[in-house]
Formats: structure tokens, sequence, C-alpha cells
């Protein structure tokens, strides 16, 4: 019995505990996790992604300053024949030709139509979407182990509670025993028996405190509460079953991946860019050295048709890429999370039925307890009889506790995989 006991303390657990905190304040303080954080700033870089995208949108306005030395003298701004005569004729005028000219002014930039650039804007804002969804399953994932923490602590102080109990009680029968021995009724080796009982409990009571350090550390981490007993907690709704929305921001992910590869085609479409220019040169004119200031500006449209850009087919290629490995990876995570739903569905029912089962179990096996001391009492009963049925009820707390704490993990994932809100479930 002691080894089968032994086997369920070691079942893994996680466990949780709790000062004079509230479930909903270990959930508030998930908002702060570095987790989290890094999930808004993914949201927040998708964002940034977007202006990126639609600010191409919008005029590129630069200036400039430069110097230019010719060997001969250059045209200061286009000049139209019949006003370059006029200016031969007469020398006092000065001619827009020099080897020096100094420039400033300003360009202009904007496109009027291109495709692409819209397309990106969309790629953007569903990738700050798939974000969004992502920092919201992330969050149920860690309210979920919250909550399957607090379970298996309520489960490992339960145990302890029955250890103790069982402590007392083997005490009690200890007080028995000494009698029956000093009046030879009965032999040294059931007091040495009794004592190896209390050693067992010691030992184990042991483990479980080596447990929950750990487990409260796992809690720490998540939260940074430091706690020190497990959260009141109550089964305020169940899962509703339906879309697999832990799915969701792959979706939207391998959505924004295909509007990404639509992009890349729509760089090989014509574009319509405005343009425009305007400087103002100065210089010394070259026919009579006198200070020369002209002005010349241009607007226009120009369409751009990509005829051969083979970087571009390779971006098309590389893209096409990156949405087979998105959908591939969409189907794997469908696939699993699919079975994951049914047999948790399964094994939620079974659970219950056992929570039930070993509560009708316990009540039988703890009324065997109080017969079976009123027997070893009268000596009808040996004691490792007596101690077995000790064990028994130790061991049916323990399979009792155990699958409500299972019976709560069970619920948890169920939430998690159909993206159910957890504060409407536990309270």
């Amino acid at each position: 019995m002691i080894k089968k006991l032994l086997i369920i303390l070691f079942f893994p657990v996680m466990v949780q505990a709790q000062g004079t905190h509230t479930l909903n304040e270990l959930f508030d303080s998930l908002k702060t996790h570095p987790q989290t954080i890094a999930d808004q700033l993914d949201m927040e870089k998708a964002l940034v992604g977007k202006r990126m995208a639609t600010s191409n949108l919008y005029p590129n306005i630069s200036a400039f300053g430069t110097y230019d030395y010719a060997n001969t003298p250059t045209g200061m701004l286009p000049i139209a024949p019949n006003d370059l005569l006029a200016m031969v004729k007469d020398q006092t005028v000065p001619q827009p030709f020099s080897q020096n000219i100094f420039r400033v002014g300003a360009s202009v930039s904007m496109p009027v139509f291109m495709k692409s650039i819209y397309t990106m804007a969309a790629k953007a804002k569903m990738m700050y979407a798939s974000a969004e969804d992502k920092m919201y399953i992330n969050l149920l994932k860690n309210e979920a182990m919250i909550v399957s923490l607090d379970a298996n602590l309520q489960y490992m102080e339960k145990l302890e509670q029955a250890l103790n109990k069982k402590r007392e009680s083997l005490l009690k029968t200890k007080e028995i025993i000494n009698i029956k021995v000093n009046s030879n009724r009965a032999p040294k080796s059931a007091l040495l028996k009794i004592n190896n009982g209390l050693n067992e409990i010691d030992l184990m009571i042991n483990n479980i405190a080596v447990k929950r350090n750990n487990a409260l550390t796992m809690i720490q981490k998540l939260t940074g509460i430091v706690l020190d007993k497990p959260v009141e907690m109550t089964q305020t709704g169940t899962y509703q079953d339906g879309d697999l929305k832990a799915l969701d921001p792959l979706r939207k992910k391998v959505e924004a991946d295909r509007l990404g590869v639509r992009a890349e085609k729509e760089k090989l479409w014509p574009a319509l860019v405005l343009h425009g220019n305007y400087n103002h040169s100065m210089a010394n004119a070259y026919n009579n050295g006198l200070r020369a200031n002209e002005d010349f500006g241009t607007i226009g449209l120009a369409l751009k048709i990509p005829i051969f850009t083979m970087k571009q087919y390779a971006s098309i290629k590389k893209s096409n890429l990156v949405v087979k490995e998105s959908e591939n990876k969409l189907a794997e995570m469908q696939l699993d999370l699919s079975s994951q739903a049914n047999q948790l569905q399964n094994n939620l029912k079974i659970v219950e039925n056992q929570v039930s089962l070993y509560q009708n179990s316990l009540k039988d096996k703890e009324g065997l307890l109080a017969i079976a001391k009123v027997a070893y009492q009268n000596d009808r009963m040996t004691i490792e009889d007596y101690l077995k049925y000790e064990d028994d009820v130790v061991m049916e707390k323990s399979r009792l506790n155990k699958s409500i704490a299972e019976k709560w993990q069970t619920l948890m994932k169920l939430a998690v995989i159909y993206g159910n809100n957890i504060e409407q479930i536990v309270k």
C-alpha cells in the first residue's frame, strides 16, 4: 500500500499557493508578465509595419544643394533657341553657362497608382490581428496554468491533511500498543511497525514540501506574487466547444503570408508615379563674368512597367514557400488540436465519473477503518491488517483529490483550445 501511495504522490504536479490573494489578482498580474509584454510588442511592430506600408502613399520631399565643376562651360538650365540668340547679340546680358555652378532646390515624388502598397498595408493589418489573437491565447494558457497549479496544490494540501490525520490515528493506536506491550498482550514488533508507519508519513510530507516549494517558484515566475496556500476556486461555468480558436493566430498569419505573395506579384504591375523638381542655379556667366541666377522646375507623370526583374521573381518564389510552410504548420496543428480536443472531452467525462466513485468509496473505507480500530483494540485483528485499513483511507483520499485536480486541468486545456474566457469558468 505504501508503495502505491508513493506512486500517486510522485504523480507530476505543479502547485500554487496563496497568502491573502485571490484568483483574479493572479490573473491580473499576468497582464504584466514578460510574455504578455512581448506579445504587445509584436502587435506594435505589426502596427508600425502597416504605417510603413501606407507611408509610401505620401509625397517624398527632399531638399538638395550641389556644386558642379565642368571643364567646359555648361548650361545652368535648358534655354529656348530664340532666347539664346537674343543673349548672343547682347553680350551685356549674362548667359546661363559656367564652369562652376551652385544649385539649391527641392524634389518631390509620389505614387499615384502602385497596387502593392495597398496589399502590403492589408498584410500588416492581418499581422496585427494575428498578434492580437496570439496575445489572447497566450494569456489564456497562463491563466489555465495558474488554475491547474492551484488545483494540484489543493490536491497536495488535502493529501498532507490526510497523512496528518493518519498520524494522529497511529499515535493514538501507539498509546494502546504501549499498554499492550507493557502488559505482554502484544509483541514489541507491533510498536516497531507503528513507528515505521509514522516515519513513512514524515517522509511523504517532506516530499510534498519539496514539490510545493518548486511549484511556488513557478507561480512567482508567472505572476510575481509569493503565495503560501491554495487559492479558493469555484467552477462557475464550463467550456464551450466549437471552432478551434487556438488556431486563430496561425490562421491569420497564413492569410497575411498570402497577401505577401500577392504584394510581391503586384510589384510587377505598371506603376504610375508623380515626380517634380525645382532648382535655383547660381554662377558667374562665362561670356562676361557677371552673376547669373536662374530658376528651373519640372513636374510630370512617369509610367513604370517592369519588363524583366529576376530579383522580383525570386522574391515571389520565396513568398510562396513561406505560405506553404505556414499552411503545412496550420494543417499539422489542426490535426493535433482536433485529436487533443476529442481525447480531453472523453477524459473529462471519465474523470467526473471517477470523482463520484471515489467519493462513495471513501465513505465506505472510512467506515471500515472505524470498525478495524475497534477490532484491533479488542484483539480481533492483527496490527498489519489494521494498518492496511489506515493506508486504504489515505490512498482513497489521494485518488479522489488527484481526480479533482485532473478535472480542473482537463477543463482548462479545453478552454484554451476553444478560446473560452477562463474568468467566466472559474472564480
